[in-house]
């Protein structure tokens, strides 16, 4: 009666070791498929924090307050953007500087600004990753000026 024992343990210690190995590799596939799903999805990704400069010439100092999100494609990309954004923030910062009150002020002016910002955003990832297509879009989450 003991070998009888032995062996309904060791068969149920084998069936419950087999439904555990079972269980785990069905969790993982199905982690690593809504992964698959998250990397071919679209994405947000904003700027840490929000962007404060001066702009304008010389003068009265006018301030100039915009959060900013970035658009892609593909949520793999992210890391790209987390990689290289006090690069990304450093060439905002100084493009945003260099605008004068027309380009601020009119909605015209900041719509223009906003492309600019893209097109230099996606140079910049150009030179550094050699992909130009990583940013689809950027927007404006916040723009406030003072005069």
């Amino acid at each position: 009666m003991s070998i009888c024992k032995h062996t309904s343990l060791r068969l149920s210690t084998v069936f419950f070791l087999s439904l555990a190995l079972s269980i785990g590799l069905l969790l993982s596939w199905s982690v690593s498929a809504q992964d698959d799903e998250l990397e071919d999805g679209e994405l947000y990704v904003p700027l840490s924090e929000p962007l404060v400069v001066n702009y304008g010439g010389p003068g009265r100092l006018k301030y100039l307050r915009a959060e900013i999100s970035l658009r892609l494609d593909k949520s793999r990309d992210a890391s790209v953007i987390r990689h290289h954004m006090p690069l990304i923030r450093h060439h905002l910062v100084m493009l945003f500087s260099r605008q004068g009150e027309e380009e601020i002020n009119t909605q015209s002016g900041r719509e223009q600004l906003r492309q600019t910002a893209l097109a230099e955003t996606n140079a910049l990832l150009a030179q550094e990753e050699g992909r130009e297509d990583v940013v689809r879009d950027l927007l404006f989450r916040n723009f406030v000026v003072q005069r």
